[in-house]
């Protein structure tokens, strides 16, 4: 439940990590009736009265041919949006120079991905936000002036009027800068509770009015955060802690990967094992073995992927969400294995 308080203010604070005016024109192809589309969409355009140019429904030539056209000086989207649009086999011919800013959210962001947004789509002032619908939703941004490395390494510091910290998911403690741990949040923008059910509002904000976003996040000493997981997507085969986000990252620097996720799969000696849904580039042809040859020596061998299975789309929600959970479901069915 989000009152108008928790999302005016929310929004607002949005459109100041962007530098939003009443010159921008936002070019908005997430749905409205998500959080990325009405509270970072909308509303951030009404708090300033920026111009709201919306796409019905996402399409790739649809948002770059109403960049151009509309002269869009903001474009937001979940990175497999970003994803589509930098890699439509026209990209080059649209002019996108009016392109300045933005937001990417929605699902953890590639470096890869940002740099080239930056550069080959031309939003210098490109913004990456974090949070989730609980939280109004987003709870840390990156600024437009931040340094480079900042704005495509991490997902900002806390918006205006809300703290932030990381504690020991084992004991609720705050942990130092540099170390691991669950990002919690405080302040205007937390929800009242989840709708008639306290026990489940009970779970999630505590006390102390904290709320436990079950992310997993390192914060640096001036507050800057890096998401390097969820507690839920955590693998641990035999005994070591793997996260889904740092193979993610790696493989997105294979030349013909456009797209990749790793979910954990059971396995009778290790508990679990790794392995990699991926999606190629139009035209590419790729074997696991030779994907697997691209990770040795790179990173540590019990994070190679077992198992790598090559699709050409993943399973979505409507807001652009990738459901790891099916992904994992698809994967026992296919290799025949049970938990």
């Amino acid at each position: 439940m989000l009152t108008h308080y928790n999302i005016v203010n929310n929004a607002y604070n949005i459109a100041q990590c962007m530098k939003l005016t009443k010159e921008d024109r936002l070019c908005i192809p997430v749905p409205f009736f998500h959080c990325f589309g009405c509270v970072l969409g909308t509303l951030a355009c009404v708090s300033v009265g920026a111009t709201m140019v919306p796409i019905q429904e996402f399409n790739p030539k649809q948002v770059l041919q109403t960049v151009q056209d509309e002269k869009c000086t903001a474009l937001h989207g979940v990175p497999t949006m970003f994803i589509a649009e930098l890699n439509d086999p026209d990209f080059e011919k649209y002019d996108l120079s009016s392109l300045r800013t933005g937001i990417m959210a929605g699902s953890p962001c590639p470096i890869e991905v940002m740099k080239a947004v930056m550069e080959k789509m031309g939003a210098k002032e490109i913004t990456i936000a974090y949070g989730q619908t609980e939280s109004s939703p987003v709870i840390t941004q990156t600024r437009t002036d931040d340094p480079i490395h900042i704005r495509v390494e991490t997902v900002g510091r806390a918006l205006p009027n809300v703290e932030v910290k990381i504690v020991d998911p084992s004991t609720n403690k705050e942990v130092p800068p540099g170390v691991q741990g669950e990002l919690c949040t405080r302040g205007y923008h937390v929800m009242k509770g989840y709708y008639k059910n306290p026990g489940a509002t009970k779970e999630v904000i505590d006390e102390d009015g904290w709320l436990h976003t079950g992310d997993l996040a390192v914060m640096d000493e001036n507050g800057y955060c890096r998401i390097t997981g969820r507690l839920k997507d955590m693998i641990i085969r035999g005994g070591e802690n793997i996260y889904p986000r740092e193979i993610e990252e790696f493989l997105y620097k294979h030349p013909k990967i456009l797209d990749v996720q790793v979910v954990g799969v059971p396995d009778e000696k290790y508990g679990e094992e790794v392995m990699a849904w991926i999606i190629l580039k139009e035209g590419q042809t790729a074997t696991a073995e030779e994907i697997r040859e691209f990770c040795r020596g790179k990173i540590s061998r019990h994070k190679i992927p077992r198992y790598i299975e090559f699709t050409d789309s993943y399973p979505m929600t409507a807001s652009g969400k990738i459901q790891k959970f099916k992904l994992r479901e698809m994967a026992k069915q296919r290799l025949g294995l049970t938990d």
